[in-house]
């Protein structure tokens, strides 16, 4: 029996790095170790690091960066880090590279993942293994990829949609949208879907004077459900959520379903419910029959991308 080339797989977001190994298309969950970004200057350091305390002969080496990537080359969105297919050869000794934007990972894992693994927001029945489907992410920032299966494989196009406007609805959405706007010059969909987005949201929830407080304090406060103004920028927060997942809906039909990742989404998702993601979701005039069609799936395993960065190598390879 052949035995499966071992490939080292990364996922890079904008305060953590996770490292693993892979065997083939198989991730290798014990393997993996996080970093924080913080304490590195740079992605290649945290590579040696790994591959000191796992030296391994490795057959290639896959990363999903969190921000655009063209001509073998990545740039962190919220992160000043440039790497390349060559730098990562160079550090980790691999020939074959892939660099992947930090979305196209989880897309190429959708196939793979284990059905405890996946939480139903919107319960529909799919369309089929051929029908598109579309992650959503929402955790340090916000992005979006279509998955599409054609006869030569997977197409999973990159994307960085998170960085176009800001959708405005109704005269809470324009409120916020003129918050955000006065304070940045600009009001994108990240601005608001992501941690710094909750705060902001919830900073512009508690009017002006208010102290601005930490995702993390604001997510607690949600939870605990006696804080009008968490309560408030809850709703306002999963209102955008739903309208802009719609509006990815429409533009992709995805048929075989919405996939929500990140940190923050994971957090929302047993609340999306109470918080009426649905009703926002589908909110679209005469087409609001039609948006019944897509399933809406949280994504809980936190190690989606590197399981997509295996899988993706392991074609490669």
């Amino acid at each position: 029996m052949t035995q499966a080339p071992v490939t080292l797989v990364a996922d890079i977001g904008g305060t953590n790095t996770r490292v693993g190994l892979a065997h083939g298309a198989a991730l290798d969950r014990a393997s993996i170790v996080r970093y924080r970004n913080s304490d590195y200057t740079a992605v290649e350091p945290i590579l040696r690091a790994y591959l000191k305390e796992h030296p391994v002969p490795l057959a290639g080496a896959c990363l999903a960066a969190a921000g655009p990537v063209l001509d073998g080359v990545a740039e962190l969105t919220n992160l000043k880090w440039t790497m390349s297919e060559a730098s990562i050869s160079q550090a980790t000794g691999a020939r074959t590279v892939a660099l992947l934007n930090d979305l196209q990972a989880p897309g190429h894992a959708l196939a793979s993942l284990a059905p405890n693994h996946l939480r139903a927001i919107i319960a529909v029945p799919d369309a089929g293994p051929k029908a598109a489907r579309l992650v959503v992410n929402v955790g340090t920032g916000f992005n979006a990829v279509p998955v599409h299966v054609a006869a030569s494989g997977r197409v999973v196009p990159a994307s960085e949609c998170g960085h176009v406007s800001l959708p405005v609805h109704s005269a809470e959405d324009l409120a916020l949208q003129r918050f955000i706007s006065e304070r940045h010059g600009f009001s994108s969909v990240e601005d608001v879907l992501s941690g710094r987005g909750l705060e902001q949201v919830d900073h512009w929830a508690a009017g002006d004077g208010a102290a601005q407080r930490m995702a993390a304090d604001i997510m607690a406060a949600i939870l605990a459900g006696e804080d009008a103004r968490a309560k408030r920028a809850a709703f306002q927060f999963v209102r955008v959520m739903g309208q802009v997942a719609g509006n990815l809906a429409l533009t992709h039909l995805p048929f075989g379903g919405v996939y929500l990742t990140g940190g923050v989404a994971r957090h929302f998702a047993p609340h999306l419910g109470r918080f009426g993601f649905v009703d926002a979701f589908r909110d679209k005039g005469r087409f609001t029959t039609f948006m019944a069609a897509f399933p809406v799936w949280s994504i809980e395993d936190d190690y989606a991308a590197l399981q997509g960065c295996a899988v993706h190598l392991n074609d490669q390879i």
